[in-house]
């Protein structure tokens, strides 16, 4: 409802190759730890972005998504929902071509915004289970 598969597909193979992962922490128990593998399994280079700033999978973390120093393609997010809006306005003001609401975040104002900002938006979907199905 939310992207199709041609958005889904141009998310991943043309919006660049630098993802930050909202929500991405080192602890292995969680889905953006092995999301954020498969995704650099893909080829994708992963920015964890998270309160604690710890690296990950060999990546340097950052506290906000503003902190970060680089620009960033995609923005890949694994909060929940309620607090999923400002994260998709903070990648509209870092200059980001797409965000990425993992399953289960919905929000449909922030996507509605997000849009409208011209990014590419999917939501409730997630790039490990989009990448082997649309490639």
């Amino acid at each position: 409802m939310y992207a199709d598969d041609e958005t889904v597909r141009t998310i991943l193979r043309e919006s660049g190759d630098t993802w930050a992962v909202v929500g991405l922490s080192a602890n292995e128990d969680r889905a953006a730890f092995g999301v954020a593998r498969v995704l650099q399994r893909f080829g994708k280079r992963v920015v964890p972005v998270h309160p604690k700033a710890e690296p990950v999978h060999g990546e340097r973390g950052y506290a906000t998504l503003a902190d970060i120093p680089f620009p960033v393609d995609v923005v890949d997010v694994f909060v929940n929902s309620r607090l999923a809006g400002p994260v998709a306005d903070e990648a509209v003001a870092i200059g980001a071509k797409a965000v990425w609401f993992q399953l289960g975040v919905i929000d449909p104002e922030a996507y509605a915004r997000t849009r409208a900002a011209g990014l590419a938006m999917v939501m409730d979907r997630c790039p490990a289970i989009e990448i082997p199905r649309l490639s």
